[in-house]
């Protein structure tokens, strides 16, 4: 039986086993374990005069314990049941000298350098629960809502972006060779996005979401980015861009709230951790709102709609901006927006989640739908506090004579993106869709400062361990 189990449905009185890892052991009498299922431990009580000291002494911080006993109230302050230990087995030990995990303060850095052991600390357990219910929220949000789950593949041949920043598969020697020779018989990569392949199926199952792995060999080393990340993008026939933002929205909101429902342990302590990491800071860098504050406010408000246009006009007769304090002055119509212009428009000026539309042409995908006046592109991206972008989409470009147009301008070959093109000839229509980085949505949902903190092993640019 798990913890969590015990905690929420003690079964006072019986005889029950446990197994977990030693977070501390006391006095030579109390054994604090926990077993992953939740963030609490379980006081686990030993008769020591009774017990072998052989055994006794095996139980260290990190060890790995089966423990059998009577399930009691706990008269003891912090827990409300303990375990009377009958008989414990040592499954696992973890010599003190070598385990790296004492019960210390631990840097995130530290941490990372360990990820194969960071699980056990409390901080990533709650993150690492977070991730899985939003992950499952995923899921049951568009299985409610009547889409099928779409697997485009993970090796293509196609550049959905057209930024060239992939990872190439290949199994010809390290010195090269035919490309006619390697596997496929020509050139391909790690997917970038599924959003070419998943159109498809919207233009024949009329909704469906992709939710998989993407690569992106783009040589940044952030907090808000990784070569390895998951991205969920749901694709939509007969939706128009209006439609779009509505489901972007309804969805963000309602995994925000399965894990205010569903998740308030850790999203508590998550909370609280964040209250100290902000206590840190300068004054003018602190979050007004505590974690779960800001997953409640983006619950319970509209998010603020403005075009492109009218948040230009606001950057540029902003403080920051006047004061050349943007490390990228807005000074024209047409600036491709940067992250600390995000977080002005949603932290400073709306205090709110904003979605922007009507982008120029320029600086979008050749994929987005050109509007009548010729220079700008039904594209929208949803901005969140702390994160900036957190959602990208667009109404997708269904005219084939336009597309054709757009593929040819941003130089892909046409043979190359055939079937994406035959789509627009045959039975066309409005359709729409969007990309939501979701180690993105985990970094908001727990505060966590660092998007190499919310995925279990990070890929960054010189670090593929583990």
């Amino acid at each position: 039986m798990s913890i969590k189990q015990l905690l929420h449905q003690p079964a006072i009185g019986e005889k029950v086993t446990v197994k977990g890892w030693v977070r501390s052991f006391r006095s030579n009498r109390f054994i604090a374990l926990n077993d992953g299922s939740c963030l609490a431990t379980l006081q686990c009580v030993v008769d020591f005069e009774h017990a072998d000291e052989n055994e006794l002494k095996r139980i260290t911080t990190g060890s790995c314990l089966a423990v059998t006993g009577s399930l009691l109230e706990s008269k003891g302050h912090g827990q409300t049941v303990e375990i009377i230990v009958d008989h414990f087995e040592v499954l696992g030990d973890a010599p003190v000298e070598d385990y790296p995990l004492q019960p210390k303060k631990h840097s995130l850095e530290f941490l990372r350098e360990i990820a194969h052991l960071r699980p056990r600390t409390n901080t990533f357990g709650a993150v690492f629960r977070l991730r899985h219910a939003l992950s499952f929220a995923v899921h049951n949000y568009f299985n409610k809502e009547g889409f099928f789950n779409w697997h485009s593949p993970i090796i293509t041949g196609s550049d959905a972006e057209g930024a060239g920043e992939m990872f190439r598969v290949s199994t010809l020697p390290a010195s090269g060779g035919d490309v006619a020779e390697d596997f496929f018989g020509k050139e391909t990569h790690l997917t970038v996005s599924g959003q070419l392949e998943g159109e498809l199926g919207a233009m024949g199952l009329g909704k469906i979401y992709t939710f998989g792995p993407t690569f992106r060999a783009e040589n940044s080393n952030t907090t808000r980015h990784l070569a390895e990340f998951w991205m969920i993008e749901p694709e939509m026939a007969f939706y128009d861009l209006e439609m779009n933002m509505d489901l972007a929205e309804d969805f963000l909101k309602y995994c925000i709230q399965y894990l205010l429902d569903n998740c308030r342990e850790d999203l508590q302590f998550l909370d609280q951790r964040f209250a100290d990491e902000q206590k840190g800071k300068p004054q003018n860098e602190r979050s007004e709102q505590g974690l779960i504050e800001k997953l409640e406010f983006v619950v319970s408000n509209d998010f603020v709609r403005l075009s492109y246009t009218d948040a230009i006009e606001i950057l540029k007769r902003s403080k920051p901006n006047q004061k050349k304090k943007f490390k990228y002055l807005i000074n024209e119509w047409g600036a491709d927006l940067q992250s600390e212009h995000e977080r002005y428009l949603v932290e400073k000026h709306f205090k709110a989640p904003v979605v922007l539309f009507d982008y120029p042409a320029s600086i979008k995908a050749f994929y987005m739908r050109l509007n009548d006046d010729g220079k700008t592109v039904r594209a929208m991206d949803i901005l969140f506090p702390g994160i900036g972008e957190i959602v990208g989409g667009s109404q997708r470009e269904e005219r084939h004579d336009v597309l054709k147009e757009k593929v040819a301008a941003v130089g892909i070959p046409e043979e190359e993106l055939w079937w994406y093109l035959e789509t627009r000839k045959f039975g066309t229509c409005v359709h729409s869709g969007f990309g939501l980085g979701f180690e993105r949505l985990v970094q908001f949902c727990t505060g966590m400062g660092n998007i190499r903190d919310v995925i279990p092993f990070p890929r960054t640019p010189g670090s593929a361990n583990f």
